[in-house]
């Protein structure tokens, strides 16, 4: 059994503002092996999450909000906006259930937000995620400006 208390989080959320990507995962499963990843992921204003989708093999996401405030960017397939949906505390939502092969990207707007992800396992790193080909590379210049 694991039990996060909230000052686990609040160790999480410390990492994640320490951290050049401004981002920080609480793994919960055992392994990449394993059949339903499940995370906490802390995230602060700025980081850059390059837009994606997960469509081979097609896998949905959900996302819960634990603390502060978050938002959801849909895209359509050109890289234009299709939706944004503001997500955690202060927003009528509080949880996404995303199906799978549609574009996406998560922002932080305010310091602290943290939410939990659940996604089908298991997980393979160069496989996982398939990135827009439109959008920057993680660490380009042009990250700034997107």
């Amino acid at each position: 059994m694991k039990i996060i208390d909230n000052n686990r989080l609040n160790l999480l959320s410390r990492e994640a503002s320490e951290s050049p990507r401004l981002r920080k995962n609480l793994n919960l499963h055992a392994d990449y092996s394993d059949s339903c990843q499940r995370l906490f992921n802390a995230m602060e204003p700025g980081t850059y999450i390059r837009p994606h989708r997960h469509s081979d093999p097609p896998k949905p996401e959900c996302f819960m909000a634990i603390r502060g405030r978050m938002a959801l960017i849909v895209f359509n397939g050109d890289g234009s906006i299709e939706q944004v949906i503001p997500f955690g505390e202060g927003c009528d939502v509080v949880a996404i259930d995303l199906p799978p092969a549609v574009w996406h990207s998560l922002v932080s707007l305010e310091p602290g937000s943290v939410f939990f992800e659940t996604k089908p396992g298991p997980y393979a790193p160069l496989t996982d995620k398939d990135f827009a080909p439109w959008s920057p590379e993680e660490g380009s210049p042009d990250v700034s400006s997107y």
